[in-house]
């Protein structure tokens, strides 16, 4: 354990995607570094003697379960709109509508209609998937497609019956996805044509899980001293060499049979990884394995009644994770990962905090979005559970599962085809 505390001084992120964004901007799924945290320090949230300012409500950005990026004062999201699934537009001070363009022909049928994918934004180029299966390319100043190409092309496949929920990841010249497909799980190609520049098969990892793609976004690592790709997919953890898209590690037993969803944590030379269902969540070290080759060992298996994220994502802060825990409970929980030690949960159902709770973090505070459109403040610290207050928004419609984004000093919360904006 002390050899693995003494790597905490270097916990790699995702690069910003480009050199031009505003401190605060948030340009793809879970913020700056596809880590839940945004940037802002100097907001001090207390909600215990009431509700942040609402400024305005706006209709129009689809049906769907999309986040948002936010980037030079204007809002991307996507969402089912009448012609076809696509991606919308809006002023960040007004929530007035820019452009809306759709990508498909028709809404994509599948459990759960609408979208899931938040845009990727890098410059003056937008990256979406669609919930059937496509990845584009589109102008972010006025919604022009560039490019456009189908998972039908990589014998794409999903694991079950919800549709393509990923968040493109940009990498330098490349736009990485994951198709799911048997020899090309995950894809790289080139971000100002779609050109395909490597494949990545997988091999069988277990019998944990189903075939094809999972439900969660590709992260970086540099785990090991290997740039590399990693995912949750149907079969459960697995990571590719970004140089050429050589498969390096799997790991099977996080996989659950219905829905892997939550975007794994890369933490220096270790991976956290957690799924719902009844499964749990993993510590894995990952050693240099020869020729550039990376292996990825158990440190420890927590069991679901201990850990598992259904879906909301994890935080992690320094040697903690915060996550909504247990499988459509969402309840607050804070894990000291190098030891796998749960260092506090609370169970907030007296609080008519329902359902999954998707995770953003603020300056030292977490935002738990409950699936009843509960919006909780708690305390980011391992001495214990502490909330100052919640609220339910001004809308609320079926299952709140679209992310928290705090920009500057405002929240802002899509429920399906409507967006909230709150001054914090």
């Amino acid at each position: 354990m002390t050899s693995l505390l003494k790597r905490l001084a270097w916990i790699p992120c995702c690069a910003v995607l480009a050199s031009s964004l505003f401190a605060a901007d948030w340009p793809q799924w879970r913020g700056p570094n596809r880590d839940g945290k945004a940037l802002e320090k100097g907001l001090k949230l207390d909600w215990s003697k009431g509700e942040p300012k609402h400024l305005w409500t706006i209709a129009g950005v689809g049906g769907g379960y999309a986040s948002l990026a936010v980037v030079n004062q204007r809002i991307y999201t996507t969402g089912n709109l009448e012609a076809g699934q696509g991606v919308t537009c809006l002023d960040a001070k007004t929530g007035d509508l820019i452009w809306s363009t759709p990508v498909t022909e028709n809404a994509p049928k599948h459990g759960y209609e609408g979208s899931r994918c938040t845009p990727t934004i890098d410059g003056d180029s937008l990256y979406v998937v669609t919930s059937d299966g496509q990845i584009a390319c589109l102008n972010s100043a006025d919604g022009e497609v560039v490019w456009r190409r189908n998972f039908k092309e990589f014998g794409g496949k999903m694991m079950s019956v919800w549709g393509f929920s990923e968040s493109p990841l940009v990498d330098g010249d490349l736009v990485l996805c994951t198709p799911g497909g048997q020899e090309a799980m995950i894809v790289a190609l080139k971000k100002s044509s779609g050109e395909e520049v490597w494949r990545s098969a997988v091999p069988e990892l277990g019998e944990a899980g189903k075939d094809g793609a999972g439900y969660s976004s590709i992260v970086i690592s540099n785990g090991a001293g290997v740039k590399q790709y990693v995912t949750l997919v149907g079969r459960g953890v697995v990571s590719v060499r970004a140089s050429d898209g050589k498969f390096l590690w799997g790991y099977n037993p996080v996989a659950n049979g219905t829905a892997n969803i939550p975007t794994p944590l890369p933490l220096g030379d270790f991976i956290f990884a957690s799924s719902g269902y009844g499964t749990g969540a993993a510590l894995l070290e990952l050693k240099a394995d020869g020729n550039g080759g990376v292996k990825a060992v158990e440190k420890y298996f927590l069991d679901a009644k201990t850990f598992q994220n259904h879906h909301g994502g994890m935080i992690v802060d320094g040697e903690f994770i915060y996550a909504g825990h247990q499988h459509n409970k969402g309840f607050p929980i804070c894990l000291h990962w190098p030891s796998g030690e749960v260092k506090w949960t609370d169970d907030p159902r007296e609080r008519k905090w329902d359902g999954s709770a998707a995770v953003t973090y603020v300056n030292g505070q977490l935002l738990f979005r409950y699936e009843n459109g509960v919006l909780a403040l708690v305390a980011a610290t391992p001495e214990g559970f502490k909330s100052t207050g919640a609220f339910t928004p001004v809308y609320q419609e079926g299952k709140s599962w679209s992310h928290p984004v705090v920009v500057g000093d405002k929240l802002y919360l899509r429920e399906q085809n409507k967006l909230m904006c709150y001054q914090l």
